[in-house]
This record gives C-alpha cells, sequence and structure tokens, in this order.
C-alpha cells in the first residue's frame, strides 16, 4: 500500500512567485513524511494551472526532494513533437536521480487543444502516433518515422534514460473498458468517482493482467485520487473546505462555461459538500479520514492512494498541517488495515 500526492497547481490568489515557493516547501514536506509519487496534470490557457509545463516543474522538484518519485500525470501527447518530448523524460530521470515516471494521453479538453491550434478531433490519433514514435526512441538507437502528424529522419537517440528500459508509466483511466491496453502492457494506472466504479475498474484490470499472463510478475499500481483534508476535528476539516473548494472549482469549471460546454468524464460538483456526499472528498479528523479511507481501499480493490491536499484558496499553513496529520496518523492505519485484509 503506497500513497501519493496530486496538485493541479491551481490559481490561488496569491502572487504567482509565493505560490510556486509555497508549492516547493510543500514538496519537501511529502519528501520528509514519507509519500511515495508526486503527480501533476497539465493543462494550458486556463487558471486550473498555473503549471502547463510539467517538466520544467518536475526538473525545480527533482532539485527540492531527494526520494519523493515524479511523474506527470499525464503528458498531453498532441503538444509535443515526440523526439523533443523523449529527451525531456531522459534529462528528468537523470535529473532526478532515476525517480522519474510519467503518464501519457490526449487530453481531458478539446477547448485547450483548440486554443492552441491544435484539431481536438485528430487528437487520438494524434497521440497514438506520437507514443508509437516515443517508445521507439527507447528501444533503438536512430528512428525514422513516416506518419500523419510526426516525421523522424534519422533522428539519433543519443540520450537513454537512467531507468531502462524507460521509466515507468501511467495511465489515466475513466472505465473498465479502458483498462485492457494499460493492463496488457503493465502499466500504472489511476481512477477517480465512486467506488462501485473504482472495484469494477480494479478488477478488470488484474483479469487483462492475468489473461496476459503478467499475475505474478511485478504489481503494477492500482490508484484512486481524492480530495483529503485531516482536520483537529470533523468541523474543523469541512469547514476549511467549504472555504477553499468554490475558488477552485471556479478555476476547474472556467473554460467549459465559456464555451458552454461541461466536462465529459471528469465532473465535480460545485459544493464540496457534495464532492464529500459523492465519495471524491474525505474530510474529518484522523480518526474519521483513516476509517473512511481504509474502507475505499478494501471496497475498491486498491493498493495505491493519490491524495489532493492543496487546492483553491487553501492557506499554505492549513495544508501542510493537514498533509502532516495524515503522514502520520492516517497512512500507518490504513496500511495495517490493507495488510490485514490481504
Amino acid at each position: 500500500m503506497k500513497f501519493g500526492v496530486f496538485d493541479q497547481n491551481d490559481r490561488s490568489g496569491v502572487p504567482l512567485t509565493e505560490q510556486y515557493e509555497n508549492r516547493l516547501a510543500l514538496a519537501e514536506l511529502y519528501d520528509r513524511l514519507g509519500f511515495h509519487c508526486f503527480h501533476m496534470s497539465e493543462h494550458h490557457g486556463t487558471p486550473l494551472s498555473t503549471t502547463p509545463s510539467p517538466s520544467v516543474w518536475m526538473a525545480a522538484l527533482s532539485q527540492r526532494t531527494r526520494r519523493l518519485r515524479l511523474c506527470p500525470l499525464v503528458y498531453l501527447l498532441p503538444t509535443y513533437n515526440p523526439a523533443r518530448l523523449y529527451e525531456e523524460i531522459c534529462m528528468l530521470d537523470h535529473l532526478s536521480g532515476g525517480r522519474f515516471e510519467f503518464g501519457i494521453g490526449r487530453g481531458a479538453s478539446p477547448h485547450e487543444l483548440d486554443a492552441l491550434g491544435i484539431d481536438s478531433a485528430k487528437a487520438a490519433k494524434m497521440y497514438a502516433e506520437a507514443f508509437e514514435a516515443i517508445q521507439r526512441c527507447f528501444a533503438q538507437d536512430a528512428v525514422t518515422t513516416t506518419g500523419e502528424f510526426w516525421n523522424l529522419n534519422d533522428y539519433a537517440v543519443e540520450m537513454k534514460p537512467l531507468q531502462r528500459p524507460h521509466p515507468p508509466m501511467w495511465y489515466a483511466v475513466g472505465s473498465p473498458d479502458s483498462v485492457v491496453w494499460p493492463a496488457r502492457n503493465g502499466m500504472n494506472v489511476v481512477c477517480g468517482g465512486q467506488v462501485s466504479r473504482v472495484r469494477a475498474i480494479s478488477d478488470r484490470y488484474r483479469e487483462e493482467m492475468a489473461a496476459a499472463g503478467l499475475e505474478g510478475k511485478a504489481s503494477p499500481l492500482i490508484g484512486v485520487n481524492r480530495y483529503i483534508i485531516v482536520g483537529e476535528t470533523d468541523r474543523e476539516a469541512h469547514e476549511l473546505g467549504r472555504k477553499a473548494w468554490p475558488a477552485f472549482y471556479e478555476n476547474f469549471i472556467k473554460l467549459w462555461r465559456k464555451h458552454g460546454t461541461q466536462p465529459v468524464n471528469a465532473k465535480l460538483p460545485p459544493s464540496f459538500d457534495q464532492l464529500v456526499e459523492s465519495g471524491h472528498a474525505i474530510a474529518g479528523s484522523a480518526r474519521t479520514v483513516a476509517q473512511i479511507l481504509s474502507g475505499q481501499v478494501a471496497l475498491g480493490g486498491l493498493n495505491y492512494v493519490i491524495g489532493s491536499f492543496m487546492f483553491g484558496t487553501m492557506p499554505h499553513t492549513e495544508a501542510a498541517a493537514s498533509i502532516r496529520r495524515f503522514a502520520e496518523q492516517v497512512m500507518p492505519v490504513v496500511k495495517a488495515a490493507e495488510a490485514v485484509a490481504a
């Protein structure tokens, strides 16, 4: 059982220089407290992310941490020349001393791609073509590709990652059917939503691993993302969430509202209480959070929890206190419960 962190780094209202330094300080805290991996998203032209370049942010984190693994979740492949992204992955793996991991995807928002001049209707094909080129770079010393979107002409692969044949890879899944490919390729996965859907995803993942003859080998991480606040009391935690969430929700929905549309998969409610009711957020004292989270881990068939501890207008000091309580009082209880269940 492992625990990670997910941070959109959405606009909080404080000066950006201050926000960056606060987030770097939190990364140092995650590192000291024994979290497994720091995950981040990639978004463009929206206040949902103030760190639209994952590689730049990962490079900074690599120099402020020592044990924490680092993972963009996900790189939006339609926005990258595949050879250029391959080189960045290699650089980050060496800069971090072999702590780098990466996720791949085509992007959840067509509006972001369209704003960059990328035809969102072609994103799936662009993603597949780019990923194939990156895979060839890991395996070959020279790569030539002729595609609809990307062409490499005798590209000399002068760099290789520190972790061979490549750093661990991640894939975000939204339904049981979407786990077939990552399961058969031994990729780590993360999902969200209600526990019943999460269990269907984790069961299908293990079924597909068995069908591919991978059962019994290295166990990929099957994770869930949850917004988590650990307060001194249940009331304190819920009040903190109610104050911080509206700003995050406005950052999340702004681009969709501008275009008169709604998110297809990653839907979030406007109130924090609704988020808690859905199970997507867990807030309370350490005892309450440990009890709820242990239940979700068992029911979901999970071996990884990714917590979003900082969002919206949450004060830095309050977030740091919540993170410490989670690491010191919640993580050991959930690990013990999972070990007994196993």
